[in-house]
């Protein structure tokens, strides 16, 4: 039985999981970067949680349905599953300051990163112990976002934005790939490579959990 937070792995989803191609909603366009199942391994083998945070302005500004995306993040869930890494939970923001539909018009909600609100929920959901947590994205406001919520550990996925100065400390990394050996590295200084991991996996009754409004 679980008795003490656990760390978790954040992951951003569009260019991180998937080639961001720009507003994916479709399983023929969603291509599954190298290296994302490793690196899932290693992080739940050593006791991380894996839990996604996405920003899906997509629905807001209706480029697609909310049941698009649930549908393609049941697909994605799936292949986890398949490869012997479910993930814990996926967390999505669909809100946009500029939405045409007033459901979805927030001029700066909780959960749209940069701000923390959906790290903060899993968080509080699923008991993690974010100081010895890690978050990886490929764009500043994903770092900013693990950053504000008290994520001990950031990383960038390659180099197409630049971080602000004074953000020395977020690793820097040109591919998916590369992050594994990291994950590892950050459990072994944690004191977290023994390999007794604890693994507990939520079964939520939805692909992804998005906010109230």
């Amino acid at each position: 039985m679980q008795t003490q937070p656990r760390p978790a792995l954040f992951l951003d989803r569009d260019g991180v999981i998937n080639v961001d191609r720009g507003y994916v909603s479709r399983r023929e366009d969603f291509e599954w970067l190298p290296g994302i199942f490793d690196l899932a391994r290693t992080a739940q083998g050593l006791g991380f949680a894996l839990v996604v945070v996405t920003n899906q302005s997509g629905i807001g500004r209706g480029y697609y349905t909310e049941q698009d995306f649930q549908a393609l993040t049941a697909y994605m869930r799936e292949r986890f599953v398949a490869e012997g890494v479910p993930l814990d939970a996926v967390y999505h923001c669909p809100f946009h300051p500029e939405s045409e539909q007033a459901k979805y018009r927030h001029p700066d909600h909780p959960w749209r990163k940069p701000r923390p609100g959906m790290i903060l929920a899993a968080r509080d959901e699923l008991r993690l112990d974010l100081a010895r947590s890690a978050m990886v994205g490929d764009r500043v406001s994903d770092v900013e976002a693990g950053a504000s919520a008290g994520v001990g550990a950031l990383a960038l996925i390659g180099a197409g934005e630049q971080l602000p100065q004074g953000w020395e400390d977020v690793e820097r990394f040109d591919q998916v790939a590369d992050v594994a050996g990291w994950i590892a590295g950050l459990a072994k200084r944690q004191g977290r490579d023994d390999g007794r991991a604890i693994v507990v996996t939520a079964s939520p009754s939805v692909a992804s959990v998005s906010p109230k409004g």
